[in-house]
């Protein structure tokens, strides 16, 4: 029952490896997708969010304000430290819950979790593999800016606040180089597939 860790920096090309695994078949469980969870409205997570850090968190129709906590997180360890510490334990119990989910209805699957912070939160795990999207700084900046609209200052400010691409080409057992077009970012996540069902 293999369990890999899919990670890279923002605009790494780390979603378009997971769709195509996802194509081939593997489970995927999203991080951030599991961190807008934990924080529902109505949740612990967002209580104690909310608490700590005030209402002006909170957006009127009771989500969220993710644009707020950022700008007051942003550049800030202590407090960025103290938003984690309420986050991860929540994402970590919910992570394994789908994980043990996925492998129950199928004890044979691949589970891939697509997870952006692997090395600041989770990279002591036992993961079966460590599946690492890369591509320049340059080139995720160019990303950023052509294709979400990102003025480049902010683009580089989100690029420069994760760790670096050595940390986390540190701890690849795979690195897929997404730097090329789309079609060698598939053949190398093709051959990534074939290698993980292999027996």
């Amino acid at each position: 029952m293999p369990l890999i860790a899919l990670t890279g920096g923002i605009a790494s090309g780390k979603s378009t490896i997971a769709r195509r695994l996802a194509e081939h078949g593997a489970v995927i469980v999203d991080a951030d997708q599991i961190v807008r969870d934990v924080q529902a409205p109505g949740s612990p997570v967002l209580d104690r969010i909310a608490e700590f850090f005030g209402s002006a968190v909170i957006a009127a129709d009771g989500t969220l304000d993710r644009a707020a906590l950022g700008a007051k997180v942003f550049g800030d360890a202590d407090l960025l430290a103290q938003l984690n510490a309420i986050v991860h334990p929540a994402v970590r119990a919910e992570s394994q819950r789908r994980f043990d989910e996925a492998f129950a209805a199928d004890p044979d699957a691949v589970v891939v979790y697509d997870v952006p912070l692997l090395v600041e939160a989770r990279v002591d795990d036992p993961w079966g593999q460590i599946v690492v999207a890369h591509a320049p700084s340059e080139e995720r900046l160019r990303r950023l800016v052509a294709l979400r609209g990102m003025d480049e200052r902010a683009a580089r400010e989100r690029i420069d606040a994760q760790v670096s691409d050595e940390r986390r080409l540190a701890i690849a057992d795979v690195v897929i180089d997404t730097a090329g077009s789309l079609a060698r970012t598939h053949e190398q996540a093709d051959a990534l597939w074939e290698r993980i069902r292999r027996p």
